[in-house]
């Protein structure tokens, strides 16, 4: 499709390919009743001229053209340019480390990790979209530690909006915790006695229920809503167009993932034309993805708690749309990406490794994401970009104490000290959840 025609999105559901629905809906919607995801029926195909000018042009213009392309009339040119300049306010730098190797930082916005991106574009599409005279609309978000922070700054005060934010008891960070609970207004926290998974599937059940839908305008900010994947595209073509600027040829991304809408969005972004040469998935011990690519089986299982805590899902919702992406095709899948997995203790190795020989500071996720880099790394003519997803100060925890001295707090960190928290607490019990809702 030519980047200047003139279209609406339009998106069907992985579980029926019949359906078509309008942005707009699957936004407010995040996913079917038939209990699949939203994804665009037609995936456009960027005009090899902008491709070449990649290198030439700022974030911002590269993120308008891109998400122009994906959503079309549906939000005006000229409309879509102010959401962009307004929620794509910050950088996403790639930093060299060797010749063929770097680090791609996305915790330079306000929650310090990389889900800025989506949680800021949505709610301002969110509020472009929605009327004047639309009633509130209520945000349900599963978050296994940064989702539900960068939420939470993406919709403070946003009028018409309430945000509940369900995150698992014990499984984040101090820092994440603070971030979550220490907002008010219009954002509410519930502190589940479960595992990420558990409060995904209570998000889920709520929006496949008919009482809750009738008394409440329901709609999700975690990554099954289209409205956060698009975004994310944004910083895969900016990294490319920093890659070519510094000379650089044959590029593979190395992406951390937990519920792969990250990695999703780089596929995404592939399909759309940008010339990737490859994808690697890293993941921890909740290795699902990497087992199915290595076996042909798909067994999601129960996730287990890791220092890479955002990454701890064991069946990740955005896997089916990477399939869709690929036609079911394991072996076209096997040929754009190349998964591994790696334990703790490989994490606190890679965490080591990196200061000692480039004298950076990961955090964990991206220590994972630095191992599976490293260990791809035989192919000698590519320059592979890793991804960093979040600020080394949220994981104080678990660095040495020397490298632990050595990280640089932000402001909006220090902030958080002393700063009333406040969570609700439930059992992992959906019945127990949908009377907080009814009763609030």
């Amino acid at each position: 499709m030519p980047l200047n025609s003139i279209h609406t999105m339009k998106l069907y559901s992985t579980n029926n390919t019949n359906l078509s629905v309008s942005f707009k809906e699957a936004v407010f919607n995040s996913f079917p009743q038939d209990k699949g995801l939203y994804m665009p029926i037609e995936i456009p195909r960027l005009p090899q001229k902008f491709i070449d000018r990649l290198p030439d042009l700022s974030f911002q213009e590269i993120a308008l053209e891109a998400a122009h392309a994906l959503i079309g009339e549906d939000i005006p040119k000229e409309d879509l340019q102010k959401i962009i300049n307004d929620a794509v306010n910050f950088t996403a730098p790639v930093v060299l480390l060797s010749e063929h190797l770097a680090v791609l930082e996305l915790f330079h916005g306000p929650s310090l990790a990389f889900k800025d991106f989506g949680a800021r574009f949505m709610s301002r599409v969110m509020a472009y979209l929605s009327g004047k005279n639309e009633k509130t609309l209520d945000i349900l978000v599963a978050t296994s530690g940064d989702t539900g922070g960068a939420v939470a700054l993406g919709f403070l005060g946003v009028k018409a909006t309430q945000v509940t934010i369900l995150f698992p008891k014990g499984k984040v960070s101090k820092i994440q915790r603070q971030q979550l609970t220490t907002n008010g207004q219009n954002i509410r926290t519930i502190e589940v006695d479960g595992t990420f998974d558990d409060c995904q599937a209570l998000v889920k059940q709520a929006f496949n229920d008919r009482e809750l839908n009738q008394k409440f305008r329901l709609t999700s900010a975690n990554s099954i809503n289209i409205s956060r994947l698009i975004p994310q595209t944004f910083y895969y073509f900016n990294a490319y167009a920093q890659a070519v600027r510094a000379g650089k040829k044959n590029v593979v991304f190395c992406v951390p993932s937990g519920n792969f809408g990250n990695i999703g969005a780089g596929l995404l972004a592939y399909k759309m034309g940008l010339p990737v040469k490859h994808f690697i998935a890293a993941t921890n011990s909740n290795d699902t993805v990497p087992q199915y690519l290595k076996t042909g089986e798909y067994r999601p299982k129960p996730s287990v708690q890791t220092l890479s805590n955002a990454m701890d899902v064991g069946d990740p919702s955005n896997w089916v749309r990477i399939l869709n992406l690929f036609g079911n095709d394991i072996e076209e899948l096997r040929k754009i990406i190349t998964p591994y997995s790696f334990t703790d203790e490989e994490t606190l190795k890679g965490i080591e490794e990196l200061y000692g020989k480039y004298g950076y500071i990961a955090c964990p996720h991206t220590a994972v994401a630095y191992l599976a880099a490293k260990e791809y790394g035989r192919h000698a003519e590519d320059f592979t970009v890793f991804l960093s997803t979040a600020h080394a100060c949220k994981f104080l925890d678990v660095y040495p104490q020397d490298l632990r001295e050595k990280i640089v707090i932000p402001e909006q960190v220090k902030n958080l000290e002393g700063k009333e928290s406040f969570a609700f607490s439930l059992k992992n019990d959906f019945e127990d959840f949908k009377e907080f809702l009814l009763k609030s």
